[in-house]
């Protein structure tokens, strides 16, 4: 019995930074099953060294990093698996498990400045027109993007935005972000229009029960995932010609972009996005910030082309 009492600690330790997750920091499925992946890269990484999170020393961790960037795992990437890391650390000492925390001196690998592939309106334009309207899941693939791209949403936002979350008179959308963690964020008319277009097709569907709610939904009238959303993107960039490679967060990339380029404050930008931390959102500061102003609305250029229309 006493051979397996590490494993079972082990075992404890796991369930209860589960908790924590969901419980206290109210992650989302995603957020959850990302961290936890994170704690059994690590957990196996000690079982091979015959050691139990409690037993972990700094050196331990640094040599676990070292492995990751052995195995070929990106400097991005280990970044994010060390924090993940940390925060299973930080929990353990929190919750009286350890009296110490041996990330604290644990660095991550330095990266370059890294700037995310965006495409230009035009681009946008071109994958739109890429589309063949004339299938069922024409105009809804363009819908897809429009939104995307004018609102900023992550995809897992996408596949779960609801129609008794769309406010069409208003301009408005709301959105459930990490942590279930709720904004509001302002739709285009094009946007508007491009859904009007997919509602339509959407009207005569046989939608299966609790679907009904979900704007988005396949050929079998349930809502879609996020795989289908990016393989329907990469081939659509490939009928366009973008020889850039993207992805649903190429288009939220871009919504930030535009925006900043139009004289959008960064801290409105963030408040769109979803990000906690303005750190995050301050991977867009490599464009011209000069003109930065408070207001945002107005300088997305599908408001733009909206506006000019209406004049």
């Amino acid at each position: 019995m006493v051979t397996f009492a590490p494993m079972k600690q082990t075992k404890d330790m796991v369930r209860a930074y589960t908790r924590f997750l969901k419980l206290q920091q109210g992650a989302s499925a995603n957020t959850l099953d990302a961290y936890l992946r994170d704690v059994d890269k690590l957990l196996a990484f000690l079982n091979d060294e015959g050691k139990s999170p409690v037993e972990a020393e700094l050196s331990d961790l640094q040599a676990f990093a070292a492995q990751l960037h052995d195995i070929g795992i990106g400097p991005r990437s280990q970044c994010r698996i060390l924090s993940g890391v940390r925060s299973f650390f930080r929990f353990l000492q929190m919750d009286g498990w350890r009296d110490n925390d041996p990330t604290e001196l644990l660095e991550s690998p330095v990266l370059g400045e890294h700037l995310p592939e965006v495409l230009s309106t035009e681009e946008v334009d071109a994958l739109e027109s890429s589309i063949d309207v004339s299938k069922p899941e024409g105009h809804r693939n363009r819908a897809i993007i429009e939104v995307l791209f004018s609102c900023g949403l992550r995809v897992s936002e996408l596949v779960n935005l609801k129609l008794s979350n769309l406010f069409a008179e208003e301009q408005y959308i709301r959105v459930f972000g990490k942590g279930s963690k709720e904004r509001l964020v302002p739709i285009s008319g094009r946007a508007l229009h491009e859904l009007d277009n997919w509602f339509q097709v959407r009207s005569t569907m046989k939608i299966k029960n609790g679907e009904e709610d979900y704007v988005f939904l396949n050929r079998r009238g349930a809502h879609l995932t996020r795989t289908m959303i990016l393989i329907m993107i990469k081939q659509q960039a490939v009928e366009a010609g973008i020889q850039k490679t993207i992805s649903p967060h190429t288009l939220r990339h871009s919504f930030a972009t535009a925006l900043l380029e139009g004289g959008a404050d960064l801290r409105v930008i963030q408040v769109l996005l979803g990000h906690e931390n303005i750190g995050t959102t301050e991977i867009y500061t490599h464009i011209d910030v000069s003109t930065l102003r408070d207001e945002i609305i107005n300088h997305h250029p599908r408001n733009i082309i909206t506006h000019a229309r209406a004049i």
